[in-house]
């Protein structure tokens, strides 16, 4: 009851008070003026409106403004690809000579995959993997060891990767890390 009390004595002074997000009142002040050398182009009066109303939204009402878009124009999200060393580069070919010299990122994550076991080892690989993946149990991973191929984990760091490997391999089992 007396939790009751507090949370109304609380709610009570707020509930007449609108709680406004720090984006609306930078909104209110002055516009922050374009950066010298922007090269900006002054644009119509329709675009100079829309801009403005735009502008006037919240953050909530311009997430719903570009899922409106999204769906109108049937826009789909795709991931965009930045041009690597041609981009910018030095022209000639100075350019390819660095980008050969590169090496590439070298790989953190792994996919771990039993692929197959031995037939005489199956109750190893069976106790080897329901304690490798602790939410298992008995009849899951039995389950799991026979509808093999199957991935044990799809981002697991090297170190624990290779772990992994060895102690399936050591109980007949076949794994890959890709």
């Amino acid at each position: 009851m007396f939790r009751l009390s507090l949370v109304r004595s609380v709610a009570r002074p707020l509930s007449g008070h609108r709680l406004v997000h720090a984006s609306a009142i930078r909104r209110s002040a002055e516009p922050i003026p374009a950066p010298e050398g922007s090269g900006a182009v002054e644009a119509s009066p329709k675009i100079a409106s829309i801009v403005d109303s735009v502008a006037g939204l919240t953050l909530l009402e311009t997430s719903q403004l570009v899922d409106a878009l999204k769906t109108k124009f049937n826009i789909t999200e795709a991931v965009q690809v930045v041009a690597g060393a041609g981009a910018g580069a030095p022209a000639g070919g100075a350019g390819a000579a660095a980008a050969a010299e590169e090496k590439p990122a070298e790989k953190t994550e792994f996919k771990v995959t039993l692929k197959s076991f031995k037939a005489e080892q199956k109750a190893k690989v069976i106790r080897e993997i329901k304690g490798l993946l602790p939410d298992m149990n008995l009849v899951a991973a039995k389950k799991f060891v026979e509808s093999a191929p199957k991935v044990i984990n799809d981002t697991m760091p090297k170190a624990d990767a290779e772990k992994i490997k060895k102690a399936l391999e050591a109980v007949g089992a076949e794994v890959t890390l890709e």
